[in-house]
């Protein structure tokens, strides 16, 4: 299983700082934790996946510093957070499933709901990009992101 294989690799030890910076539901933050007396800043730009790691901070007390925000800024936030140096760090990066089985997030292929897809609930929804872009403008954003190779 990946999580034992990434905790296996970060080896945390009493005293050590480890970063979780894609929070999600906090597997990877909660994994580390039981590892070891060690310390974790989780990071997580999702607000839900925030209120979500409530009950970790409340269960782990200071060993878990939750904080919003993107892990493009892991640096600040570390600084922020009293932090100027880690001895482990781990991204998860992607859409997670608590994303996907939300059908009101906009990002689920099985279940019907909004098109939204914003991870932190700002700016435009893709409902909105969409919207706005005519037909060869999307398909140009699909095939440079998409990883599509058909073009119109």
């Amino acid at each position: 299983m990946l999580l034992q294989e990434v905790v296996g690799a970060l080896s945390p030890k009493s005293g050590d700082l480890m970063i979780d910076g894609t929070f999600g539901a906090g597997g990877y933050s909660r994994a580390l934790l039981q590892a070891a007396d060690c310390r974790v800043l989780a990071i997580d730009r999702d607000p839900s996946a925030i209120n979500v790691g409530k009950a970790l901070v409340t269960q782990f007390g200071d060993r878990l510093d939750l904080r919003q925000g993107n892990f493009s800024k892991l640096d600040d936030i570390a600084r922020d957070a009293g932090f100027e140096q880690a001895d482990g760090v781990v991204l998860d990066i992607g859409v997670s499933s608590m994303q996907i089985d939300s059908p009101e997030r906009g990002f689920s292929f099985l279940k019907d709901g909004p098109l939204d897809m914003r991870m932190s609930g700002a700016g435009e929804s893709a409902a909105d990009v969409v919207n706005r872009m005519d037909a060869e403008e999307l398909a140009n954003i699909i095939y440079k992101y998409g990883e599509e190779s058909a073009f119109m």
